[in-house]
């Protein structure tokens, strides 16, 4: 709060011919327009203020509380023992007053978000602290939750913090050293695209000025602040379901994991179930790096045979050669579409359960 205080301090000095600065709850001078006499105290000043209806005078100076009304934590003082000086006090008094009021409500409202989508708050609690906060509760906002990787000299709080000014509507949470949420107010014609658009931003200006990589998470919008957790909870799921299946990926949208959603959610045990099922006759494990090559080029082209080989640069019969030598080894047969749904599933659980211990 200093900082703040010193920085208005500095920018009155001009207008202000006066020593002006702030005393803290322990006597000490945390903020002048003289700079060395920071950290000077004034001793009893406080305690006097505390009995006091007036500002008071004492050693060519004029003193007052900071903020009228308020708990008094800090002290104004301005050089002079005339009218003029308390007239200025009071001028500066308000300044710094409406300073404190916002820089408070800014980190309450913060503190809120932040209890709120980490479910630190109980739901009944919510409205009531939002209208306490003057804060709108039923508006749309989206969270999006940012993974930086690696080291880089800017912090990635301050990065995400910078390229959104309006601290009103949208706000940056730091939730882990390397991971930031920012919870966006929406405009009611904001569809996906719009959503996914400030991702991108946010993904072009961490590579493109800082230098740094991030994967970023979408949750779905929520209307009230309510659904918000929810969104949040969407947002995590998103980057870890996309560290699973679309490893390419660095902006994941929770709407568009298909499912891959569902088979995260699944206990591995079903999923080694499932895998030991399909493939009675034969193991994924026989199947080569160049196979297994194949049968993704085949899924990227809808199972077409003249597209794939074309792709592959191989002649249709190499191909087909291939597709019966999977089948003789799996049993299934990718031509058939059902076949071809199952062996795909059967591929991503495999993913799935090498990145995740056995969960019962």
């Amino acid at each position: 709060m200093s900082k703040l205080f010193q920085g208005i301090i500095h920018q009155m000095k001009d207008a202000v011919d006066r020593v002006i600065g702030v005393i803290d709850e322990n006597g000490v001078i945390v903020s002048c327009s003289e700079l060395g006499m920071i950290g000077e105290t004034r001793h009893g000043i406080r305690e006097q203020l505390m009995y006091a209806s007036r500002p008071i005078i004492e050693g060519g100076y004029t003193y007052g509380a900071l903020g009228k009304g308020a708990k008094l934590e800090y002290v104004l003082f301005v050089e002079g023992e005339d009218r003029a000086a308390e007239k200025t006090l009071l001028l500066i008094s308000v300044a710094l007053s409406n300073l404190r009021e916002m820089y408070d409500e800014k980190y309450d409202r913060s503190s809120f978000i932040k209890n709120v989508i980490l479910d630190n708050i109980l739901p009944s609690d919510i409205y009531i602290k939002s209208k306490e906060l003057h804060f709108e509760a039923d508006v749309p906002r989206v969270a999006y939750l940012i993974r930086f990787f690696g080291k880089n000299e800017a912090l990635p709080y301050e990065m995400i913090e910078n390229l959104f000014p309006d601290k009103t509507r949208d706000f940056v949470i730091s939730i882990a050293e390397r991971e930031v949420v920012l919870v966006k107010e929406l405009r009611p014609a904001a569809d996906a695209r719009v959503i996914e658009k400030v991702a991108h931003q946010i993904q072009d200006t961490i590579t493109g000025e800082f230098y740094a990589k991030a994967c970023i998470g979408i949750g779905t919008p929520a209307e009230n602040l309510k659904e918000l957790s929810r969104s949040y909870k969407e947002a995590q799921i998103a980057i870890e379901v996309g560290r699973v299946f679309d490893t390419e990926k660095n902006i994941i949208n929770y709407e568009n994991l298909g499912i891959g959603r569902l088979i995260y959610q699944l206990p591995t045990t079903l999923c080694e179930m499932f895998l030991q099922e399909v493939f009675r006759r034969g193991s994924l494990d026989n199947l080569d790096r160049e196979t297994l090559a194949t049968i993704q080029c085949f899924f990227e082209n809808n199972l077409n045979v003249s597209e794939t080989s074309r792709k592959l640069f191989v002649h249709r019969n190499t191909l087909v050669y291939r597709l019966e030598k999977i089948k003789k080894l799996t049993g299934l047969d990718l031509r058939e579409f059902d076949h071809a749904i199952t062996f795909k599933v059967a591929l991503m659980v495999k993913r799935y359960l090498s990145t995740k211990p056995l969960r019962f």
